[in-house]
């Protein structure tokens, strides 16, 4: 199972397994009336189980889930309520406050995203309110929260510290800016430098469901420490473009031991069909989506090979063999080749890539064009990337530029922004892949 849909239904079945009920307070009965249409009294829950408002069904549940779930409630539920039922579920809520402490404990109480957070929070606050696991969860609340003109926010995740350093450090080494940003420059170095993660976590690994992160890079920092395939190829591209710059300028480059840690865990990424997922390796089968039931998310339940994590790894790998042509080569070379021929492998037929992380077709095509050409591929050799080419200039609008909707991503077929209004990040994207490609 894919970490983030892991990592929130552990807490999930602690609190639901407890069976915890907390003070009914003043504020609890207001959101009651502002959330249910009829007094909470009457509410009908084996109706309501299912209610989803169109608005957010993304993905409706087939039917094997509605029998599944409504066979647990109404014939398993029973017995696990008395003994001996009762017996193993309390062995099994023990084993799930294993798991819960120790995400906990190896991201200092961040955790992976905030809907974990307030549940582990919780759930440790079940276990024993006065513990001094529920106490530090408290400060790191506001990793989350932030207050807007309209109101507090809670945000996705805690940041996207080391994702937006590693970028803008390769855009101001393109340029010849250097020696202007370099107090910029040597700050950025020094972020990226203590955000790598230099252990992997603590125990059995296979035990905790972990994969390896000594080398890794976060989307964030090295508290929260996930390790996140793109994040450490771009962390790795912006330490070895830093790594060719005088250190009285950036300072000392990042120690040659830890580049090689990033290259071993990012190659141990790769899937055996050569893509590569976000946290792990893709572990098990698309056939248990059957039983995701998040009316909300699609593809949540397992971790798939991406575009861009496929793309960004070749990249990364491609600017540490030039500087370290010698270190596991035959391995580097492979990984590599392997994951090219993945990228042209789900090109689609009009030449596009599916982007995943971003909307949509022309960030997708981005990197896939990109990884390409890192691979070796170029314009006059590569089909794929002159199909990818033809794609972008087919969306060129009137106006010059690009501006893709969200509808592309929630559709999967490109579509406009409304009025075909352009929009500089698509136009950013498209122009730098045909730049790249050799088209512009």
């Amino acid at each position: 199972m894919w970490c983030h849909c892991r990592m929130v239904y552990l807490p999930m079945c602690y609190v639901y397994g407890k069976r915890f009920v907390g003070r009914i307070t003043p504020i609890i009965l207001e959101l009651r009336n502002e959330l249910f249409k009829v007094p909470y009294s009457e509410v009908d829950w084996d109706s309501a189980r299912n209610l989803c408002a169109k608005e957010d069904l993304y993905y409706p549940h087939p039917l094997i889930q509605d029998i599944l779930w409504a066979t647990l409630h109404k014939f398993v539920e029973p017995v696990m309520m008395h003994w001996p039922g009762n017996k193993l579920r309390e062995k099994s809520l023990n084993h799930v406050m294993q798991h819960v402490h120790y995400e906990d404990e190896n991201t200092r109480y961040i955790c992976i995203g905030p809907v974990n957070k307030v549940l582990n929070m919780l759930a440790c606050w079940i276990e024993d309110p006065n513990s001094e696991a529920f106490k530090l969860h408290i400060p790191r609340i506001y990793d989350y929260l932030w207050v807007a003109e309209d109101g507090m926010k809670m945000q996705g995740y805690n940041g996207s510290q080391l994702w937006d350093t590693a970028f803008a450090v390769q855009a101001i080494a393109a340029t010849d800016l250097i020696e202007e940003f370099a107090p910029t420059l040597k700050l950025a170095h020094d972020f990226i430098k203590n955000s790598q993660v230099v252990d992997d976590c603590p125990g059995d690994l296979s035990y905790w469901y972990r994969h390896i992160s000594k080398g890794a890079w976060p989307f964030s920092t090295a508290d929260h420490g996930w390790p996140i395939s793109d994040c450490t190829a771009e962390g790795l591209k912006a330490s070895l473009l830093l790594s060719k710059i005088s250190p009285e300028i950036v300072g000392e480059s990042v120690e040659v031991n830890r580049l090689y840690d990033a290259v071993n865990c990012l190659m141990s990424w790769m899937n055996e069909n050569g893509g590569f997922a976000t946290y792990e390796l893709q572990r098990s089968y698309a056939w248990l989506e059957l039983i995701n039931p998040a009316e909300t998310f699609g593809d949540i339940v397992i971790d798939y090979p991406y575009v861009e994590c496929t793309s960004a790894a070749i990249q990364a790998l491609t600017s540490f063999k030039k500087l370290y042509p010698g270190h596991r080569r035959k391995d580097v070379d492979n990984c590599i080749n392997k994951a090219a021929s993945y990228i042209e492998s789900i090109q689609r037929k009009d030449g596009s890539w599916y982007g995943s992380w971003a909307v949509c077709f022309t960030y997708g095509t981005w990197f896939g064009v990109k990884g390409l050409l890192a691979a070796g591929r170029t314009f006059k050799s590569s089909p794929a990337i002159r199909k990818a080419c033809d794609f972008l200039m087919s969306k060129e609008l009137p106006f010059g530029g690009w501006g893709e909707s969200y509808l592309s991503s929630q559709d999967q077929v490109y579509t406009n922004l409304e009025g075909k209004h352009t929009h500089a990040v698509n136009t950013g994207w498209a122009m730098l892949t045909l730049i790249d490609a050799g088209q512009g």
